[in-house]
């Protein structure tokens, strides 16, 4: 059995959203371009024609990805005021003197360039059921590092 994924409300919208412009725009668009390059002729030396079939089959690869992916995922409830980290927590810490502030996500929505973490990193791992003030040790392969919980939202 796989692990139970889980998404925000923010990153739910976010596939909904995704998966009705694939389905109905998107699927439209590249069948569009599939007939106009079917149309120029010989479809056997024609890139258009060949690069509208392989952006066809990356948007059906796609939708069906969300698709399983949404029905096999549990949204969590927006988080109210907690003093434990749990799945949707903003959480802010301190390592090293500096401050960085994390929203703690399920995998399908994590983003570490925007500060989304996994609940399944080693970072998501360790400040999940921690509180304020506690100090939790991250171990990587690469590094161990100390967060100081500061605050969660």
């Amino acid at each position: 059995m796989a692990a139970q994924n889980y998404l925000t409300q923010v990153g739910y919208k976010n596939l909904k959203e995704e998966l009705d412009n694939l389905r109905n725009f998107a699927r439209a668009e590249v069948a569009a371009k599939i007939k106009n390059a079917r149309d120029m002729g010989d479809i056997e030396e024609n890139l258009m024609y060949d690069a509208a079939l392989e952006e066809q089959g990356y948007i059906e690869g796609r939708i069906a990805e969300i698709e399983e992916l949404l029905s096999k995922s549990v949204v969590v409830e927006e988080v109210k005021a907690t003093d434990t980290v749990i799945l949707g927590a903003l959480v802010v810490v301190e390592y090293s003197g500096r401050k960085d502030t994390f929203r703690i996500v399920g995998s399908a929505e994590a983003d570490p360039i925007k500060r989304l973490i996994s609940n399944e990193s080693p970072v998501g791992q360790a400040l999940l059921g921690a509180k304020v003030g506690q100090v939790v040790v991250v171990k990587t392969p690469v590094i161990v590092v100390e967060y100081k919980i500061l605050e969660i939202k």
